[in-house]
């Protein structure tokens, strides 16, 4: 058996959550005044209140136990070990490494991977350097001004989230853009207004292959030279790539080509040189503090006990609302302008990973796994859809996210942002009972029942340090819950078929009007009306 569905602790959990789900946050509240002060725990930047959650004491004690069962202590250590716990691929999942210090030494599969990890991070910091400097210019000698990544998930949510979270901390000379749909209005919109002869393009696929980073590639390649000339694109193209052969054949410079390895997932992959453009934007030095707060979060998840270890108790409490309580979503409310793409960056970090219906052996899961992530930052999301968190019929366990100093103090602002939070999570938990409303015959509709569960998290500042603690975090949280269900969280075979599709459909569409069509009577008669739409053929 993997995981630990259907175990002893699991049935015990199942008993467990009978006896106390109809219990109150108000009653457990009451029944506890240190509670507030009790459930939380703490590391590195971070500050993790968990009071307001539908548990008790016991219920953490079964959790520690169903996470002991699933052997989560030796799945963790086998991680970080370099072991191939990706066993579908047969390799490692080690994006623990791309944050280990200078001067550590871990070798797998005969390779100190430490090593050439440190080596990539050299070139690029020397390589961001020379383009914040303006050492490193255009093929007609100009600075670089404009900085566009090309890529699709990993490659692209990455970079794009942490580049926004990281604002306040950018070179504001050099205007940093992303690229991933392969829509061509989004290649469009982003190159409309660039000069071709200040413009930097990083193309990152690890591949060389994805068909919609290829295809955006190609198409920025044909809009320089149609300004610059074919000997222009060493100058205005890198890449982030294994497949040097593919790259070289586009026409980059071997010398601007960067390196990751099979044991890097996309979605794990923003502190590889899938961050080179984060890192020309920010600078080596705060993308190494980063890389450090990423490392902080390893150290405390490898070794703290698990009553203290946040991605432990943050996974655990989802794995509880998700198999017990039955709840479909989980929302990531992040009050800070500057982590808007937070909570779709976490979309794909957790709905790849956790989104399985087979365990590590091929069988079908006997539990519901990953939950759908959503949310959107501040007070936007309370002025939208948090009436259905407050009154609607639906359980969304949600994970609140603050900050007590912001990045630029203007007024009263930040206080208000804080005060929002802290009233949110309070008003979710307690509610406001029929009598409390005083509201005549609308008594009941202004009366919110609470006991809808939270986490709070905040922090001192936005800072990188920070941000790679939290993304971390969340990493980590999503290994728990991956090792409760016993699925493989470092694949993603269900991305395969749509491609594959996609690909002869492509080809159907340019086809011409009487090419045979063998799909389903729905896909086959889309087809013909896209054609036809057209008016091209």
């Amino acid at each position: 058996m993997t995981g630990a569905v259907g175990t002893p602790e699991w049935e015990g959990l199942r008993a467990h959550h009978s006896e106390v789900r109809g219990v109150h946050l108000r009653d457990l509240f009451a029944g506890d005044p240190d509670r507030g002060t009790r459930l939380v725990a703490e590391t590195g930047d971070w500050f993790l209140d968990y009071s307001k959650n539908r548990i008790t004491g016991e219920t953490m004690d079964l959790l520690i136990r169903l996470a002991e069962r699933a052997g989560l202590r030796e799945r963790i250590d086998a991680m970080f070990d370099g072991g191939h716990i990706n066993v579908t691929e047969d390799r490692a999942a080690l994006h623990t490494a791309l944050r280990l210090p200078r001067g550590a030494r871990l070798v797998v599969d005969g390779r100190d991977v430490a090593a050439d990890v440190h080596g990539v991070l050299d070139r690029m910091g020397g390589f961001a350097d020379r383009v914040r400097s303006g050492a490193w210019t255009g093929a007609s000698g100009h600075r670089i001004r404009n900085v566009v990544n090309i890529g699709i998930g990993g490659s692209d949510l990455g970079p794009y989230m942490a580049h926004e979270a990281l604002r306040a901390y950018t070179d504001r000379r050099l205007n940093l853009l992303f690229i991933s749909n392969v829509d061509g209005d989004d290649l469009w919109e982003a190159t409309r207004d660039l000069s071709p002869s200040e413009t930097l393009f990083v193309v990152s696929s690890k591949t060389f292959t994805t068909i919609e980073t290829l295809t955006n590639a190609r198409s920025a390649r044909a809009w320089l030279v149609s300004s610059l000339g074919e000997e222009a694109v060493a100058r205005h193209f890198v890449a982030v790539s294994t497949n040097a052969r593919a790259a070289t054949a586009f026409g980059i410079d071997a010398e601007n080509m960067f390196g990751l390895w099979d044991w890097v997932g996309g979605r794990y992959s923003v502190d590889s040189a899938i961050g080179l453009s984060l890192m020309i934007s920010i600078g080596p030095d705060a993308f190494a503090e980063m890389l450090a707060g990423f490392h902080t979060i390893d150290e405390h998840f490898r070794s703290a006990p698990f009553e203290r270890n946040l991605p432990v108790i943050m996974g655990l409490l989802g794995i509880w609302y998700r198999n017990f309580f039955a709840a479909q979503t989980h929302a990531v409310l992040p009050y800070s302008h500057y982590l808007s793409k937070l909570p779709a960056y976490l979309q794909q970090l957790d709905m790849e990973s956790n989104g399985k219906s087979v365990d590590v052996d091929g069988n079908p899961v006997q539990a519901d796994t990953g939950p759908i992530v959503w949310g959107t930052p501040g007070t936007n999301g309370q002025h939208a859809y948090y009436q259905m968190l407050h009154q609607g019929t639906t359980l969304v366990p949600a994970d609140f996210i603050g900050f007590y100093r912001p990045a630029h103090e203007i007024g009263e602002h930040h206080a208000l942002l804080a005060a929002n939070l802290l009233a949110q999570t309070e008003a979710l938990a307690f509610g406001r009972a029929v009598g409390e409303a005083r509201a005549g015959a609308q008594s009941t509709h202004r009366a919110l029942a609470g006991n809808h569960p939270t986490n709070t998290l905040l922090a001192p500042a936005l800072t990188p340090g920070s941000l790679g603690q939290l993304i971390a975090l969340y990493e980590h949280k999503v290994f728990v819950q991956g090792t409760i269900w016993g699925i493989n969280s470092f694949d993603q075979w269900g991305v395969d078929l749509g491609k594959e599709l996609a690909g002869r459909i492509a080809l159907e569409l340019r086809a011409d009007a009487d090419h045979s069509l063998a799909h389903d009577s729905s896909t086959d008669n889309l087809i013909r009306r896209y054609r036809t739409g057209r008016g091209d053929r």
